[in-house]
């Protein structure tokens, strides 16, 4: 399974059902289930499913806070030249967060299933 690496406070948004969209400057075509991991932690918190990745026009970010969760006053304009929205659903928190070790270099993602075989 990959696993997205996402700051907080983004990352308790999305396990707890507050946040479905994940605004990117990159387009995604991976779909299903990914890992969720907080960034700087060192650990897997949860996982959720990518049902969709769209372009995003200037006036549909700012409509659209209730998937975002940016507040009005940052989103004048678009965060990416390119801005994209990573679309989630069926978020699970998992009751113990899961250690995983981070590959040198690794910025967005991680490929946990590499984990196993080391």
């Amino acid at each position: 399974m990959k696993g997205l690496l996402i700051k907080s406070p983004w990352i308790d948004l999305i396990l707890n059902a507050r946040k479905t969209w994940e605004i990117r400057g990159s387009n995604t075509k991976k779909r299903g289930k990914i890992a969720l991991i907080k960034s700087g932690s060192g650990m897997v918190f949860g996982e959720v499913n990518i049902k969709d990745s769209k372009e995003l026009s200037l006036e549909e970010y700012q409509v659209s806070r209730e998937f975002h969760g940016i507040d009005s006053e940052y989103s004048s304009e678009l965060p990416y030249k390119k801005t994209y929205a990573w679309v989630l659903e069926e978020p699970k928190l998992y009751e113990e967060p899961i250690p995983y070790k981070h590959p040198m270099g690794a910025v967005i993602w991680v490929d946990l299933e590499k984990q196993k075989n080391t």
